[in-house]
């Protein structure tokens, strides 16, 4: 299979693509890839490490407060569509896929008007911009919320799950000497995403001490930026500090409970593992799409939420006590989740990718 493949801007968007890939390499060992990316975001460092063809396009995201500023975006978009058709062209991919940011739409556009099949995923449970617009071009829209549906043409759309969730659940579980952490205690698992986030960070650390003498341990995983500001902050001996873990489902499925964001690649990782959870939604993000994920859990009684303007030591300590306590609650997250997790997103998209190339 000749796979054109694009995603961009975060590891929301970049990591389901990687996990596409990988399970394409798995089910078809010649297969081969063009990853279209920025020229300035993290997938143009990040996707090379993995030994895929990489091609750069130069491109910006729609801004909502500046409108002048999008006579650029639409340059930057019109060239972009010019060097997209170019690679494609010269590839000759069987598929063209898009999984999120702005700098999938002139690939797949490209792609469309090159006459090749195209295929879009949505990790969100609500549609962003780019998408909304790619639903006219895709020959398939894979959706990660049964809630998305109704968002995008019928005839389209194919419940697959978010890719990320399969990784997970081969992933190999960590040991807990690997973190220090003692083989017998619960443990608590906060991480505010890839990035981290420094306004939660902030109002974490100014009560870090609140968690001392209580009977589990915590793992706080802060982000490598706010990591250096803290790194020598005296803790309580539970709570060990980390700035970043890599492939973080080896010591998900190792916690009781999470504290955590709720981006689509956290969501569908805990969802899958069936691991109870604490979101606390961005509230920085496009249309409020973090909120909208973890309402999608919450109102099926798969998890908890707390918003960030409501979060305080009195608020977090209570409700993470309160939830560790509770067996009977704990159990009835962690069926509901498992009631909710697809755990062959990947095959899934597969599958959808070979039907569409044999038709």
């Amino acid at each position: 299979m000749k796979v054109v493949i694009s995603a961009g801007g975060t590891g929301g968007h970049i990591y389901p693509a990687l996990a596409i890939i990988k399970t394409i390499k798995e089910k078809e060992k010649d297969s081969s890839f063009v990853y279209i990316g920025t020229d300035n975001r993290m997938e143009k460092d990040l996707i090379p490490e993995f030994g895929i063809h990489y091609e750069a396009i130069h491109v910006t995201g729609f801004n909502r407060k500046k409108l002048l500023k999008n006579f650029t975006t639409l340059k930057n978009f019109l060239q972009a569509r010019k060097k997209c058709k170019k690679i494609i062209k010269e590839f000759n991919p069987d598929v063209v896929i898009g999984c999120g940011g702005y700098v999938t739409a002139p690939v797949i556009w490209a792609g469309k008007k090159l006459g090749k099949k195209t295929l879009i995923h949505e990790q969100n449970s609500i549609v962003g911009l780019s998408n909304r617009y790619l639903s006219h071009y895709a020959s398939k829209i894979a959706i990660s919320f049964e809630d998305t549906r109704n968002m995008f043409p019928q005839d389209k759309v194919v419940l697959t799950g978010n890719p990320c969730s399969e990784k997970a659940l081969t992933i190999k579980k960590a040991s807990k000497k690997e973190f220090n952490l003692t083989e017998d205690k619960k443990l608590v698992l906060i991480v505010m995403g890839s990035q981290g986030s420094s306004s939660v960070n902030n109002k974490i650390f100014s009560f870090i001490d609140a968690f001392k003498d209580k009977d589990y341990e915590v793992v706080f995983v802060t982000g490598n930026k706010y990591y250096e500001k803290i790194k020598n902050q005296k803790v309580p001996k539970n709570v060990k500090i980390y700035p970043f873990i890599y492939d973080m489902p080896r010591l998900m499925k190792n916690a009781s409970l999470m504290v955590t964001r709720a981006g689509a690649s956290t969501i569908a990782e805990v969802t899958v593992l069936g691991i109870p959870s604490i979101f606390i939604p961005s509230p920085y993000v496009p249309n409020n799409h973090q909120y909208k994920n973890a309402i999608s859990l919450v109102s099926k009684k798969a998890g908890i939420i707390l918003e960030e303007e409501n979060l305080n030591k009195e608020n977090l300590i209570s409700l993470i006590d309160n939830t560790l306590k509770d067996d009977k609650k704990l159990k009835e997250i962690k069926t509901n989740l498992q009631a909710l997790g697809i755990k062959d997103s990947s095959t899934r998209i597969y599958n959808v990718l070979k039907e569409m190339i044999d038709k």
